[in-house]
């Protein structure tokens, strides 16, 4: 029941035309990070109590939901990565955002696909950009290896926490 209500949740997210964020589909955002992708298969997991524990500790980053959207990006002869949907609240609202690993842990991309607060909090392609491409040792704290954003503090630390999140979900469940 939990996973037909996320899945429902997710894609009302995903599909208000109200809410700012990527007007891309995932499947273009993929295409256009990673070279010669043939599939992108959607799928979901359910973190068992050892993973969602796991995943949490790794992440430093409180982890509310047990149930994550990934998809798993293959070429023609072998597997190129994955990307994990986090949605996580800012403030009072949620936003989606997509992050991709290659083979080797390292964070390609990530891409706000929903984002619930006014645009103003929305960090910009600049900031986003510093998340690109960072290696599965970066420790992708705001304050520290990520500087923060003047008035978009809480969207920050939220993307960064989700970052975090979804590097433990690829180290402990994916890889």
């Amino acid at each position: 029941m939990k996973k037909i209500l996320f899945t429902l949740l997710l894609g009302t997210l995903l599909s208000q035309s109200s809410v700012a964020g990527s007007k891309a589909s995932v499947d273009d955002v993929i295409k256009s990070s990673f070279t010669d992708v043939t599939t992108i298969d959607p799928k979901q997991i359910i973190l068992t109590k050892k993973q969602f524990s796991q995943v949490q500790s790794r992440a430093k980053a409180a982890v509310r939901t047990k149930i994550y959207r990934y998809y798993d990006i293959k070429s023609q002869t072998e597997r190129l990565g994955y990307a994990v949907l986090i949605a996580r609240k800012v403030r009072g609202k949620k936003a989606t955002v997509l992050y991709a690993f290659d083979n080797c842990g390292t964070l390609k991309f990530t891409e706000i696909m929903a984002f619930g607060e006014p645009p103003e909090y929305i960090p910009n392609k600049t900031w986003m950009g510093q998340l690109q491409n960072r290696d599965a040792s970066a420790t992708l704290t705001v304050g520290k290896d990520i500087p923060t954003i003047s008035g978009s503090t809480l969207s920050a630390r939220s993307i960064t926490e989700g970052a975090r999140v979804a590097r433990a979900i690829y180290e402990i469940v994916l890889k």
